[in-house]
């Protein structure tokens, strides 16, 4: 049994330590569509991490890596934001290709948005025209704020193909056909997806916004972690959208958008006027109701307390407030230019009760009733509230397909911003998800597997929410005691079950084999005893006496501990002293001999006891 609970106790000691210590040096770093996690040592993921461009597999219609340090093909705008003169309204925002900041990947580069406080506007043209047929639309690209974000945003705007169309001249009323990304100000944090529907009946073109995701976006703004943002519009009119292939938000085209694409089939009459005694009032006063004779409206709501005396001590005649004596004109004061001087106001100190006229407090008046006013009462002639009249809506039109979009031939970035620093890469606009993946596993998924090395391991963490949140230090302790404090339940057993263990273990030492030498000498013993039966009675006597006067003399000093030793102690000697007998009674039998006295004395030791 003791080996068990030793083993027991170094079982849950070593699983206690190896939660708490657990190696920091393992972490993951592989994600496949349904974010699973592959555990690797950090030495061998650095080694194992050598980043290659990606290559686009099967049919694009734009990528970016920016790999090679130019900004090959982009075209940095030259317009002005509303085409005014101010200096704020020029997109002189400064754009660089650099690496990450932190945890950079060998031999990949980003766009960052370099300027704080300023319009930037970088737009490129697609290798062909995306056109709404029966392909889906994918469109895929990475987001770092490696300072934070203040306010600004980091989505994009696909650009219509329209004959208008320059790029020289991209600034924020340029047409485009959808705009997706990531928006913050203030504590508002946003995924705009927006697409731009054209009213077939009256040609202008209406933003349809998509419902907010059900998410926390506010980890992707703040963690300086490199995401993944993805958006997939489907020709059956269904969409999602993506981050880091994590699905945040799904719908569809004619049920999910703001305002709906399909306009009602009925409008109100803007012609239509109330009548004068349409009566919507849906309670009134009762006409029938009169007011009690005892009503008195004049009582007021508060009166004085009579009950209360004004303190004693209460200087009416006393200011609450006195110059200050020990306060001096200063030197450079010039009362021809500063007006007469005067000594700043203190407390008075005469005041210790109180200062001044002095006035009961105010209680409620217990005859207050107020103004009188006549119960509700429903009212028969109520009408409802009123609304126009429901005409047929002149522009009524139903699009079953509003995935036909106009196309597009240009992606832009058309932002400000109040934080620097925003990372852009790994674009891409195809129409297979496979490829989309595939480039997230090139690009994204490296950067990924990087920041994951280098993350703090699980001490560094919980230490960092804890001064985030210092309540958790309470949770730290709670959850690193239980596991001390079952293997101390465990090893240590309480004092007491150990006393009377070792007090068990000493009662069967009495119980010893009764020998035929023993025998004999005991029966030698005896038989002197009954030669001086009066000394053994008195000293029996004796003994019980003092026995008893010790037990009255201190009945309580024993605790309940000793009481239980002792307990078993004399079960244990009623025992032993019956087993005894039995043995001793078959230690006659066995002699056989015919010794009188002997017998007698076995007979004698039974009737005593």
């Amino acid at each position: 049994m003791h080996f068990q609970g030793f083993w027991l106790c170094l079982g849950l000691l070593c699983l206690s330590i190896n939660a708490e210590f657990m190696n920091e040096d393992v972490e993951m770093a592989d994600y496949n569509e349904n974010s699973e996690e592959t555990v690797v040592n950090e030495d061998e993921l650095f080694s194992e991490i050598k980043y290659k461009t990606p290559q686009p597999i099967g049919e694009v219609y734009f990528t970016e890596t920016f790999d090679s340090g130019r900004l090959a093909g982009w075209v940095l705008s030259k317009a002005k934001k509303d085409d005014t003169d101010t200096e704020t309204s020029i997109y002189n925002g400064r754009w660089e290709i650099e690496e990450l900041k932190e945890h950079p990947v060998p031999g990949d580069r980003g766009l960052v948005l370099k300027s704080r406080a300023r319009h930037h506007a970088i737009s490129a043209g697609l290798a062909k025209a995306f056109v709404f047929a029966d392909k889906p639309l994918i469109v895929q690209y990475e987001v770092n704020f490696q300072d934070g974000i203040d306010c600004g945003g980091a989505y994009i705007k696909l650009l219509a193909d329209t004959d208008d169309l320059n790029l020289e001249n991209f600034y924020d009323k340029t047409s485009y056909t959808i705009m997706f990304g990531p928006d913050k100000c203030g504590e508002d944090y946003k995924l705009h997806f927006i697409f731009r529907h054209r009213h077939p009946k009256t040609g202008v073109l209406e933003e349809k916004h998509a419902k907010p995701p059900e998410v926390d976006l506010k980890k992707f703004f703040t963690d300086r972690k490199t995401h993944l943002y993805t958006l997939v519009m489907n020709p059956d009119n269904t969409f999602e959208v993506l981050i880091d292939q994590i699905v945040v938000n799904k719908g569809s085209l004619l049920e999910d958008m703001s305002p709906p694409v399909n306009p009602p089939k009925e409008i109100e009459d803007l012609s239509d006027e109330k009548p004068d005694d349409w009566d919507e009032r849906a309670k009134i006063p009762d006409p029938s109701a009169t007011k009690p004779d005892d009503w008195d409206e004049s009582e007021p709501a508060k009166i004085e307390d009579l009950n209360v005396n004004k303190p004693d001590g209460w200087l009416e005649d006393e200011p609450k407030l006195i110059p200050d004596p020990s306060a001096k004109m200063p030197v450079d004061w010039n009362e021809d230019m500063d007006g007469e001087w005067e000594a700043p106001l203190i407390s008075n100190p005469a005041c210790q009760v109180g200062c001044g006229e002095w006035n009961p407090p105010m209680i409620d008046n217990p005859k207050y009733k107020g103004v009188w006013r006549p119960p509700m009462i429903d009212n028969p002639s109520y009408q409802g509230i009123w609304s126009p009249r429901k005409i047929p809506n002149p522009d009524y039109f139903e699009d079953d397909h509003p995935f036909l979009l106009t196309s597009f031939l240009a992606l832009g970035l058309e932002l400000w911003s109040m934080t620097s620093d925003i990372y852009f890469d790994n674009f891409i606009i195809c129409s297979e998800k496979e490829v989309a993946d595939r480039w997230a596993a090139d690009g994204w998924r490296v950067k990924r597997m990087m920041e994951k090395a280098n993350e703090p391991g699980v001490l560094t963490q919980l230490r960092t929410a804890a001064e985030e949140n210092p309540w958790l230090w309470i949770v730290y302790i709670v959850t690193a005691g239980l596991p001390i404090a079952l293997v101390i339940s465990f090893c240590w057993p309480r004092r007491a079950k150990k006393r009377y263990e070792d007090a068990e273990y000493k009662k069967t030492d009495i119980c010893r084999p009764q020998t035929k030498g023993r025998l004999e000498q005991a029966m030698k013993e005896e038989k002197g005893a009954l030669e001086k039966p009066v000394n053994l009675e008195e000293e029996k006597k004796q003994s019980d006496g003092e026995i008893l006067e010790k037990e009255e003399a201190d009945p309580e000093e024993k605790s309940e501990e000793e009481i239980e030793i002792i307990e078993g102690q004399e079960e244990g000697n009623k025992s032993n002293k019956s087993g005894s007998e039995d043995e001793m009674k078959e230690a006659d039998e066995s002699t056989g001999s015919g010794d009188g006295p002997v017998k007698s004395v076995r007979r004698r030791r039974v009737r005593k006891e």
